[in-house]
């Protein structure tokens, strides 16, 4: 199992000291979020400061860039890492497509992000091969390449697309047409298996694929400590994100599937009005523990083997601020490649 960690939260001055670090323990890959900063920067940095690790994106928000573009940036750091580098797409949800990146209408997303990959993979075949760009979608056109403007071959594979999905629709999409599939840390084991691993399989047979060529990157929401009561207090902490994802109506199908529809609605409910720290307060634990993975670091890899059993790649983190800590992620993130 390959062990990915994040970087980019912070400044981007950071981002060299967060690659040395992550390279040093011993992690496969590493990859940035779109939240509070752009992701291009801190990617392109990363990129340039790595040695051996993969480095990615998980994820990037799609529709506010061309394809054409996200797949010139991707092409050339593919090129600068010797083939290291791997794309993490998402959508984020209409409100922020239409009121914050003003990307356009929102419609059909899956539609649309299936169009925006097979567009990518069209623009690095004319670059490879020079092959005429005969690309049209219902959104997406890539029908003129001049050779002044193509970036042309590289040496290593194309990069690694990875989607990052919850419903259906969408998972399938990453069974037509992506390299792996981002697991949203909105999720629960529960879920995966009655939902979302299902809809992947059924994606790569329309495809004609075949699901074992498909990666499935697990992690999501980890409560992870010393002892019950370090594990307790991240659980709490935790009532965070989940009343934050939980509150948006494009994820309440997770809920529904635990018969948690009305809690769903309720956080909703709150999140319109404002009501933050009581959507908070109004999340119960039982509900945190369906969604989190709940360890101590010693035990981790033993929970893995039995809660992510379909996963190729998890990502997490744990302590490393002295030489007794950061001995014990070393060793841990190597268990856990063991797997």
């Amino acid at each position: 199992m390959k062990v990915s960690g994040r970087f980019g939260a912070g400044l981007l001055s950071d981002v060299p000291s967060e690659v040395e670090r992550a390279e040093r323990l011993g992690y496969d890959a590493i990859t940035t979020s779109e939240t509070k900063y752009e992701a291009t920067t801190r990617w392109t940095l990363a990129a340039h400061m790595s040695t051996r690790a993969e480095i990615g994106t998980s994820i990037i928000i799609a529709f506010p860039r061309s394809p054409f573009v996200m797949a010139q940036m991707a092409w050339e750091l593919q090129k600068l890492t010797g083939g290291r580098v791997m794309i993490g797409l998402g959508t984020q949800v209409k409100g922020h497509n239409e009121r914050r990146f003003s990307s356009g209408k929102w419609e059909a997303p899956a539609t649309r992000m299936e169009e925006y990959i097979r567009m990518m993979r069209a623009v690095w075949d004319t670059f490879q091969t020079g092959a005429k760009p005969e690309f049209e979608g219902r959104f997406y056109n890539f029908t003129l390449c001049p050779p002044a403007f193509n970036m042309g071959p590289i040496d290593v594979p194309p990069p690694k697309v990875f989607i990052s999905a919850v419903g259906p629709a969408m998972t399938r999409v990453a069974g037509r047409v992506a390299d792996g599939l981002f697991l949203h840390s909105f999720t629960t084991e529960k879920y995966v298996r009655e939902v979302t691993l299902p809809e992947l399989a059924r994606g790569a047979e329309q495809a004609g694929r075949d699901l074992s060529d498909i990666e499935v990157s697990g992690g999501g929401m980890m409560a992870l400590g010393n002892d019950d009561s370090e594990i307790e207090q991240k659980l709490l902490a935790l009532r965070q994100p989940i009343s934050f994802y939980g509150s948006t109506r494009t994820y309440m199908n997770v809920f529904d599937t635990h018969g948690l529809g009305e809690l769903g609605l309720m956080l909703h409910d709150m999140s319109v009005k404002g009501e933050w720290e009581r959507m908070v307060e109004s999340v119960p634990l039982d509900v945190v523990r369906e969604f989190a993975v709940t360890s101590t670091y010693e035990n981790l890899p033993d929970v893995l083997t039995k809660r992510m059993d379909y996963a190729t790649r998890v990502s997490f983190d744990a302590p490393s601020d002295t030489p007794e800590d950061e001995a014990r992620l070393i060793d841990l993130i190597s268990r856990v490649q063991a797997i």
